[in-house]
Parts: structure tokens; C-alpha cells; sequence
């Protein structure tokens, strides 16, 4: 039995996928077997979401078609939770009982640029850890908004998916606008601070 804590260091970097890269718009395959490979992936991921500062991270991000992400992030008390989820699900409140929050979003697969997005202020995540156990986690805040962003992420979905046009439109144009500061391999090689071209 791997310790969640062991698994969110020691990893290496990887290249976070772009949107319009094929493994981020498919469906994920469940994942079946909870294996060191499994734990080296989730130790990787970890690496790669902090060195890209993100808050949570899908497996499609890193090129894997399974269906699990890893996050650390804070919920509306400011109380940071991480972990990894594998198979997951997303509860939402019913029509009657939700609260709909329209925050700046942004995507670590089009890194730099942002669009504000209306979604419930409370999710609740169930699906299995690390090891294969059953786990759940209610999410209020940022915290609810990753939970549905990653596993969106695991059914092929973008955020941009989800604006209108004129604001997809405008994401775009922001994220071409900052490109240059993102190497093609990016977070394995650092964002650049300035315009090489100035």
C-alpha cells in the first residue's frame, strides 16, 4: 500500500498537453490496476502540476489516457486539500439547491490565458485513491471548481467547451497573445519572463 504523501514528491516533470492535442478530447479508459507504474504516473503528475503552478492536473494533461487527476488546492475556507482521484464522479447540487459562481478560469493546456465561467459552489467528488479504495471529496470554493475542471479533463471536455463563442474566441486570442512565453515542452523547460523578439 503506497502513502498518498510519499507520491507527491520525488517525481519528474513532464510536458502538459496543449488543447487540440487528441488525448485531451477522448473519454479516459477506468483505470483497473493500482501498480507501481500507476504511483510513478501520480508522483509525475504532482511534479509537473507544481512546477506549472496549478492547482489540479489530469492525466490527459501529461498524455495518459486514464482516468484520474491529482490536485492541492484550497477550498472557500482556504483549508488546501490534495490527492489523487481515479474513476471519478461529480455530484452536483439539484437545479433547486445550486448556487452558480462565475469565476476567472484558466486550463494548464492553454497556459496564460483566462475567462470567466459559471459553476456550482459545491461539488462532491467520489471515485477510488491511490490504492484502490473508495474516496469522496466535498469541494466548496476554488476546491469545487477544480473538482469539476479535472474530471470534466477525463470525459474530454475543455473548459473553452463550455463558454460561448465570442468568450472562446477571446481565450484564444489572450493565450496566442502570451504563447511565446511557453516552450513547446513547457513545464519541463521554465515560462519565459520577457519577449525574446523585443
Amino acid at each position: 500500500m503506497a502513502d498518498m504523501a510519499d507520491l507527491m514528491t520525488g517525481g519528474r516533470i513532464l510536458r502538459i498537453t496543449r488543447w487540440g492535442e487528441a488525448v485531451l478530447h477522448a473519454a479516459t479508459t477506468p483505470v483497473t490496476v493500482f501498480d507501481e507504474e500507476l504511483h510513478t504516473l501520480i508522483r509525475d503528475m504532482f511534479a509537473t502540476m507544481d512546477a506549472a503552478d496549478g492547482v489540479g492536473l489530469a492525466a490527459t494533461q501529461v498524455g495518459d489516457s486514464r482516468s484520474l487527476f491529482v490536485f492541492r488546492c484550497p477550498d472557500a475556507d482556504n483549508k488546501v486539500l490534495s490527492g489523487a482521484v481515479l474513476n471519478p464522479t461529480v455530484i452536483l447540487p439539484d437545479a433547486k439547491n445550486r448556487q452558480l459562481v462565475s469565476e476567472e478560469e484558466g486550463c494548464l493546456s492553454l497556459p496564460g490565458s483566462y475567462s470567466p465561467l459559471a459553476r456550482p459552489d459545491l461539488a462532491v467528488c467520489r471515485g477510488l485513491d491511490h490504492n484502490g479504495d473508495p474516496v469522496e471529496i466535498v469541494g466548496t470554493g476554488l476546491l469545487a471548481r477544480c473538482l469539476q475542471h479535472e474530471t470534466d479533463h477525463l470525459s474530454g471536455v475543455v473548459f473553452g467547451d463550455r463558454l460561448s463563442d465570442r468568450s472562446r474566441k477571446r481565450l484564444y486570442a489572450d493565450h496566442e497573445a502570451l504563447a511565446y512565453r511557453y516552450p513547446d515542452d513547457w513545464p519541463v523547460s521554465a515560462k519565459k519572463e520577457f519577449d525574446p523578439a523585443m
